[in-house]
């Protein structure tokens, strides 16, 4: 399930120095702009539900993966479709950053539909809600979708070398890292090591929408691993616990709320992956 990103990065020019010497080079910056997304119920006008700053491609799968993760939709059966705004008199560019997304008509809908504030930032899968209690709330309702997630991966087994291969493995799918240094990536794998679907973006909880969108959106099982670079924060952990994903592993450390929430929702999560080693901070049942 890989999809070329053409969009992730941008040239520019910079001065390079190396010791005395300024050298005069072209270089790659990691692509950030904002993307609409806007919401429609049958035959309703679609209205805008956020902007939030990400890294152009796999639009669409960040859009459903948002959704799922923010509780808007409870199932890809909710999604009509996806696709860009259809009117003509919209000026291309601005077309390429919306995402219009037609959805079944649900009368409950609207109370667990988010208020954001206008722009989410690509750093953070919270930062737009408008109170704390909206926050408390997004995590009863993720370890109350772990519990009855009912995954047929509850009792899976992972061998420590399964878990050390995996950052390679994703490694040799982060092109847009490769070229920019500046992108962060999360993928998908099965107990045994195989990865399933990897995306990149300059945020690490829009990285996981794109991974859990895209799987929502081909309908297959939900697989027992999800690993991402950096940070793992409480957004990465509601994102997991709400998909019904099992174990959670990132390169770098966890934070408190996350390692809380993982305990309660029963996830194994696992910080610093790194060569031969890793911490378990939660439910190590699940590490062979």
């Amino acid at each position: 399930m890989k999809r070329a990103s053409p969009n992730a990065s941008v040239p520019a020019s910079i001065v390079r120095r190396r010791g005395a010497a300024p050298e005069h080079v072209r270089d790659l910056l990691a692509a950030e702009e904002p993307m609409e997304i806007r919401l429609r119920e049958g035959g309703a006008p679609a209205e805008r539900l956020v902007v939030t700053m990400r890294t152009p491609g796999d639009d669409e799968d960040l859009a459903v993966g948002l959704l799922f993760g923010e509780g808007v939709i409870r199932s890809i059966d909710e999604v009509v479709s996806v696709e860009r705004p259809s009117d003509p008199r919209i000026d291309p560019e601005l077309a390429r950053n919306v995402v219009v997304v037609t959805l079944t008509k649900d009368p409950a809908r609207a109370a667990r539909t988010p208020r954001r504030a206008t722009v989410m930032g690509s750093a953070c899968g919270v930062c737009g809600r408008t109170t704390i209690e909206e926050v408390v709330g997004l995590g009863a309702r993720c370890r109350e979708g772990a519990r009855s997630a009912g995954n047929a991966a509850a009792g899976v087994t992972i061998d420590p070398s399964v878990l050390t291969a995996l950052p390679e493995k994703l490694r040799e799918r982060q092109d847009g890292f490769a070229a920019t240094g500046g992108l962060h990536a999360a993928g998908l794998f099965e107990a045994d090591g195989l990865l399933l679907v990897a995306r990149e973006d300059v945020g690490r909880h829009n990285a996981t929408d794109k991974v859990i969108g895209a799987l929502l959106r081909s309908r297959r099982p939900v697989p027992p691993l999800l690993l991402v670079s950096g940070r793992l924060g409480f957004e990465i952990a509601q994102k997991a616990a709400l998909a019904g994903i099992q174990v959670v592993a990132a390169i770098s450390a966890p934070t408190s709320l996350a390692v809380d929430l993982a305990d309660e929702a029963g996830i194994t999560l696992i910080g610093f992956l790194r060569g031969e080693t890793f911490n378990v901070y939660t439910h190590p049942g699940r590490i062979g």
